[in-house]
């Protein structure tokens, strides 16, 4: 799997919960990245960054030693950068209204 493809991957898994398709992190990669995602759209999108960050919250009320910073989320690779991530999910949220 490329780089290209995981960050599909993981932006639809973002898309899935933030429209409450789904409701659970599946490991601390995901939970963290809903994290960032859920701050990063939050004034444009409160809905869609709620439900992201209900789902991290849930995951790090089981594993709280598991909660990153920002910048270590970009660091270990997770995301390009915030902005990009910001940007992929605003286009995202935009078509799907």
């Amino acid at each position: 799997m490329t780089a290209r493809d995981r960050e599909a991957a993981l932006l639809a898994r973002c898309a899935a919960v933030a429209s409450g398709l789904s409701q659970r992190a599946l490991d601390q990669r995901e939970a963290n990245v809903f994290m960032l995602a859920a701050m990063t759209v939050r004034h444009r999108f409160p809905a869609e960054a709620e439900h992201l960050m209900q789902s991290a919250e849930r995951y790090f009320a089981a594993h709280p030693d598991e909660r990153l910073d920002p910048a270590d989320i970009v660091r270990r690779g997770w995301v390009t950068s915030m902005q990009r991530l910001s940007d992929r999910l605003d286009r995202h949220f935009l078509s799907a209204r």
